[in-house]
C-alpha cells in the first residue's frame, strides 16, 4: 500500500500562519520547534460535500494535546475553522480532501529544547489534499495485510498516547518493518504484549456467535483516543451490536472471525491477513460491510460545513 502522487495537488495552496503559499514555495523556519524536536500537535480531517466530519471533536483533541505539552498559545478553535475554510476555499476544495492539520509550539530564538526558547509561536500549519480512503486499492486485493513489529507502544508512564504529538518515530521503524515484509501495515503491541494499534491505525475485531455478532477493540493504554475509533464503538451502541473495549492478544486476532481498522485517512478497512495467518474466510466479512455502510451513511448527513 503506497499512496500514489494526485495530479490534482500539483499547484495546491498550503496555509502557514494565515499566508497562503504554492506547495513549492511553502516551508517554516529550521528554528521552529516542529524541525527542532517534533514539538507539535497534529490532526487529520476529512471533508464531505463540504462538511469536516467530528470536526469539533478533532479540534478539541488537538487544544488537549497542547495544553498537555503547555503550549503558551493556543488558537481558537473558531481561528482554525476560519484558516481551514480559507485554504480549501484558495484550492477550490470541496469533497474527497483530507486535511493535515498541524500546530507546533512555534519559532525559538536560538537552538535548543528548551521552551522558554520559544518566542514567537505558535505555527499553525493547514494543508489539504484531494486523497481518497488511503487502503482503497488493498481492500480490492484481498484485504490489509499485516506484520507483528518488534516496536512496541508507549504506555502512559513512558508518553501518554493522548498526546496526540508529531513525533512519528515509532511509528516509521515499524512501516519500515512492515514495508520491508511487503505487508500493508505494522501491528503493535505495548509493552504487556497486548494489541494497541498499527503503526496508523486502531483496530478491531469481530467474535460470530450463537447469540450474535461481538465486536472488540483494545482499550487506549498505549493508543490515541481515536476519532473513527469512537465513532464505530457508537454506532455500535446505537445499533444494539455487542461491542467492549479490552486487552486483546496476538493470538485473538488470529482466530478472530473478521479484523478491520479505523482512522480518518483509510476510514475502515478489512484485515485479510496478519502475520501470514488468513484471517476468517479471508474476505471482508458481514459485520465489517455492515459497519462500513452505517460509517458511509454517518459521514453523508453529519459534520460542520465549512464550505459551500
Amino acid at each position: 500500500m503506497l499512496q500514489q502522487f494526485d495530479v490534482r495537488n500539483k499547484d495546491l495552496m498550503v496555509n502557514i500562519n494565515g499566508s497562503l503559499v504554492h506547495r513549492d514555495q511553502a516551508g517554516i523556519s529550521p528554528f521552529d520547534s516542529a524541525v527542532q524536536g517534533g514539538d507539535a500537535v497534529w490532526e487529520g480531517l476529512r471533508v464531505y460535500d463540504g462538511r469536516i466530519f467530528k470536526l469539533r471533536e478533532h479540534l478539541d483533541r488537538l487544544v488537549h494535546s497542547a495544553k498537555a505539552l503547555a503550549f503558551a498559545e493556543i488558537p481558537t478553535q473558531e481561528a482554525m475553522i476560519r484558516e481551514i475554510t480559507r485554504t480549501l476555499e484558495a484550492n477550490r476544495m470541496r469533497d474527497g480532501v483530507h486535511i493535515r492539520l498541524t500546530l507546533t509550539r512555534g519559532v525559538k530564538l536560538t537552538s535548543g529544547m528548551d521552551p522558554r526558547l520559544n518566542t514567537h509561536g505558535p505555527t499553525l500549519i493547514v494543508l489539504a489534499e484531494h486523497k481518497a480512503p488511503v487502503y482503497a486499492a488493498s481492500m480490492k486485493k484481498g484485504g490489509l495485510t499485516l506484520v507483528t513489529s518488534s516496536v512496541r507502544r508507549f504506555p502512559p508512564d513512558c508518553l501518554d498516547p493522548k498526546i496526540h504529538h508529531c513525533n512519528l518515530i515509532q511509528s516509521i521503524l515499524a512501516k519500515i518493518e512492515a514495508n520491508a515484509a511487503g505487508a500493508d501495515d505494522a501491528l503493535m503491541l505495548d509493552l504487556r504484549g497486548f494489541v494497541a494499534e498499527t503503526n496508523a491505525t486502531h483496530v478491531f475485531l469481530v467474535r460470530h456467535g450463537p447469540e450474535g455478532d461481538a465486536v472488540e477493540t483494545p482499550t487506549c493504554a498505549a493508543c490515541p483516543e481515536g476519532i473513527t475509533r469512537a465513532t464505530v464503538l457508537g454506532i455500535c451502541r446505537r445499533e444494539g451490536i455487542a461491542c467492549r473495549e479490552r486487552d486483546i492478544s496476538l493470538m485473538e486476532l488470529y482466530r478472530a472471525d473478521e479484523v478491520f481498522c479505523t482512522g480518518t485517512m483509510g476510514e475502515l478497512a478489512w484485515v485479510g491477513s496478519i502475520d501470514g495467518r488468513k484471517i476468517g474466510r479471508g474476505e471482508c466479512g458481514p459485520m465489517t460491510q455492515r459497519l462500513m455502510g452505517l460509517f458511509v451513511e454517518l459521514t453523508r448527513t453529519e459534520g460542520e460545513r465549512v464550505v459551500v
